[in-house]
């Protein structure tokens, strides 16, 4: 961790010197109005959607590294703010990691926010956040919502006033802490320094940057430092063997929740001590002592063996659980363990067993030469005493240093795979309930030390919420495209005369399933065709796609024309109360005469390839959409299709993609059918398709 900015830090670039601080007199202000014990103010950029950390008042900027800059579409809370333009309270721990996970995995300590929109009802000018130590109540009180809001109206009304003035008002210094009231000429400092040199145990003070203002002799002694060695230093500097994340975590952890946060460490060769953090606005005082139980504890614990204590991390943990938040599928998350854990924590392969019915499930594996090896455990009963089976159903990791050890408590070795020498069977248990079992395999005999343990069981549960996740998706995706396939022609019957070619694309990213409909329906010398694309992309579109693919079929087949199929789809539509819209372009071809007569609800028009190979779109009369008024009309048009004629009829799908012109799309796909149209219908249309930007 680096130095943040001090309390004496001069002026930010871009400051007015002789301005006054407005932000940071506004937020100091704040805090002491609400009790707070931090907070920012962040400024909205005027050339782009972008907020920017213009003063931290509390605790050191490099806590909230990751969020100097915010894109305002960014799930965060002051971001949040601005966009809904209204107060954002999380109450704790729980709520950040349930709405704000960003937050909650860099920051997991209790503690309680609120962010404001810093805001005039003409003009944003930007937001700040505050924070409380957990142990404030979970609902925000209305006097801190008051002075919340009044102190950004208040500080809105200034920047009005500076942009007013053309007095720009930018980075200011950022303010820590203030020394503590009532504390003046009541100890002397050197009878305060004999006092602390009495006791028996080491103290030393941190300021909130984590550098050593004070340490006494008991402590020097403890930590094999001399004083003048540790003073004005971060202790996981200048003492190596604190030099770990987590017992900085510890420190974070104390300042932001200001709750007393203790841990053991080893000083080399085996002596443990124990730090007690007590924290307070103006930093932490820490009492350092000998661990003598823990000591004893290790005496008694057999020797863990040589190598690295720590394989992963705090950074490491941080880059995988947003890793993880990313993978979608189920066979996402096993690539992403494969990827990243495994090599991490020194694995050479992998297998994750699923749950279902009863038995194991093999949901995918990794490194193994031979797939019959895992896959023959596939379907194994979870009353089997195996060791997935044991950690599944007790939600307690199993660990095995060699073959030996695995054979001695399993004698039939279950379902352990043949060629490795040590193990890891990790319980992948998401909102309370197993979900799996996540196996790593080694291939050396292997020593799992309690730190090393206690990060596989962590990255357990960060590998359950993926695949917990990943699991309901595959489940909703299955199901959504299982409906729509239902809903969709298995095949195509045109009458004599006609050929007929369909391809169907859904969108591939997330549950975007697609509510896009086509149909051929014969009527004895006339066949009707019709596409359409339902509003959204989900399971309710695809539903509502089906039942207008039949109310559209239904009207055919009692004989309406054109444009009373079109009328009583619409009435149809809306009386569903689906509240969701539909385009539709539907056409009665009449093969012996050449013809065909069309109806369009705000569908993009199809295009027509002449025999001589010129291509046009067909400008169609049309209706609204779908949807919108019972009492709409849709005109028809009637168009000539000479033998030979290639009519081509698509959804936005085809044509539409971010930052393309869909008149130059259209061009393109018209170019496309110039050139190709003499082939074979089925060949054109997956040529279509290989040409299209996007599902259609």
């Amino acid at each position: 961790m680096s130095d943040g900015p001090g309390p004496r830090q001069a002026p930010a670039a871009g400051q007015l010197p002789t301005g006054r601080p407005v932000l940071s007199l506004a937020l100091v202000s704040l805090l002491e109005e609400v009790h707070a014990h931090s907070g920012a103010v962040y400024l909205l950029r005027p050339d782009e959607p972008v907020l920017e950390m213009a003063v931290k008042a509390g605790m050191p900027r490099a806590f909230t590294a990751p969020w100097e800059r915010v894109g305002l579409s960014a799930p965060i809370p002051v971001a949040e703010a601005v966009r809904e333009r209204r107060l954002v309270w999380v109450s704790g721990e729980e709520e950040m990691a349930r709405r704000f996970p960003r937050i909650a995995v860099v920051l997991p300590y209790p503690f309680a926010l609120a962010a404001a929109p810093v805001a005039t009802a003409r003009k944003v000018y930007g937001a700040l956040f505050v924070t409380w130590p957990g142990a404030h109540p979970p609902e925000l009180s209305e006097g801190e919502r008051r002075h919340l809001t009044a102190a950004c109206e208040r500080l809105a009304l200034r920047l009005e006033r500076a942009a007013a003035e053309n007095r720009p008002i930018t980075h200011e210094a950022d303010v820590l802490a203030a020394p503590v009231p009532g504390m003046g000429n009541t100890l002397g400092s050197v009878e305060a320094a004999r006092m602390v040199a009495r006791l028996p145990y080491g103290l030393v003070s941190l300021d909130l940057h984590g550098r050593i203002g004070f340490v006494n002799q008991a402590a020097a002694e403890l930590l094999g430092k001399p004083p003048d060695h540790l003073l004005g230093t971060l202790p996981w500097v200048s003492v190596p063997w604190l030099n770990d994340p987590m017992y900085e975590d510890r420190y974070r952890a104390a300042l932001i929740s200001q709750q007393v946060t203790s841990f053991v460490a080893l000083r080399p060769p085996g002596e443990w001590l124990s730090f007690r953090l007590y924290p307070n606005t103006t930093g932490l005082s820490v009492r350092i002592s000998r661990a003598r139980a823990v000591a004893e504890m290790a005496r008694a614990a057999p020797p863990t063996g040589s190598g690295p204590s720590r394989l992963v991390t705090i950074s490491q943990v941080l880059s995988l659980a947003g890793a993880l938040t990313e993978a979608v599928g189920v066979q996402d998350v096993i690539q992403l363990v494969w990827d990243e854990v495994a090599p991490a924590v020194g694995s050479q392969a992998l297998v994750v067993l699923g749950t279902e019915g009863g038995r194991l499930h093999v949901l995918g594996h990794r490194g193994y030469g031979d797939p019959h090896i895992v896959e023959r455990f596939d379907g194994l009963p979870l009353s089997e005493r195996t060791p997935g089976t044991q950690a599944l159903n007790s939600g307690v990791p199993g660990f095995f240093d060699s073959r030996e050890q695995l054979e001695r408590l399993y004698p039939n070795r279950g379902e352990t795979p043949d060629g490795f020498a040590a193990w890891a069977y990790l319980p992948l248990i998401a909102s309370g309930r197993p979900v799996g079992t996540c196996v790593l395999a080694y291939a050396e005999p292997h020593v799992f030390p309690a730190d090393e343990r206690a990060v596989l069981t962590s990255l357990g549960g960060l590998i359950a919420q993926a695949l917990e996740r990943a699991q309901l998706y595959d489940a909703k995706h299955r199901l959504a495209h299982g409906l729509q396939q239902a809903l969709l022609p298995h095949t195509l019957v045109p009458p004599p005369g006609i050929e007929a070619a369909a391809r169907y694309l859904p969108a591939m990213h997330g549950m975007d399933i697609g509510g896009d409909f086509y149909d051929l329906v014969p009527t004895g010398p006339f066949s009707a065709a019709a596409i359409g694309d339902v509003q959204g992309h989900n399971v309710r579109a695809a539903a509502l796609m089906g039942q207008i693919r039949t109310g559209v079929r239904a009207y055919t087949t009692v004989g309406q024309a054109p444009h009373e199929v079109m009328s009583s789809t619409n009435r149809l539509l809306i009386d569903l109360g689906a509240e969701l819209f539909a385009s539709c372009l539907y056409l009665r071809l009449d093969p012996a005469r050449g013809r065909a007569v069309m109806a369009r609800a705000g569908h993009p028009p199809p295009l027509l390839r002449r025999p001589d190979g010129r291509v046009r779109v067909l400008d169609l009369a049309g209706g609204p959409l779908l949807g919108i008024d019972a009492e709409a009309v849709y005109p028809t048009t009637e168009v000539s299709l000479a033998p030979g004629s290639v009519l081509v009829l698509y959804t936005d799908g085809l044509v539409e993609s971010p930052g393309a012109d869909i008149e130059d799309a259209l061009v393109e796909l018209g170019g496309l059918l110039a050139e190709a149209g003499d082939q074979p219908l089925e060949s054109l249309a997956d040529a279509v398709i290989r040409h299209s930007a996007g599902p259609c």
